[in-house]
C-alpha cells in the first residue's frame, strides 16, 4: 500500500497531516521499489510537513494572541 494520496495537502488537518507523514516516512524507510515512487513520496513528506508547520505556527500566533490579551487585562487600567 502506498502512503502517497490525491487529497490536496491543504486541506487537511494538523492531525491528518502528521498521521499522514508518519505513514510517508516509513514507507520511505522501508524502500521504495521505484526512483519515480520515493520521489513521489519525498515531494508528498514535504507538503505534509509544511502544513503541519503551517497548522503549529497559527496555534503558536493564537496562544500568543491570548497570553497578551490576558496580559493586557491584567494591567491595572488597560480597560480604561
Amino acid at each position: 500500500m502506498s502512503a502517497v494520496n490525491d487529497i490536496p495537502v491543504d486541506t487537511l488537518s494538523f492531525e491528518a497531516a502528521r498521521d499522514e507523514l508518519v505513514k510517508v516516512v516509513a514507507e520511505l524507510e522501508q524502500g521504495s521499489p521505484t526512483l519515480e515512487h520515493s520521489l513521489a513520496l519525498w515531494e508528498r513528506g514535504e507538503a505534509l510537513a509544511a502544513r503541519c508547520e503551517e497548522w503549529l505556527l497559527g496555534a503558536k500566533r493564537r496562544l500568543d494572541a491570548a497570553r497578551a490579551e490576558a496580559s493586557d487585562s491584567e494591567t491595572p487600567g488597560a480597560q480604561l
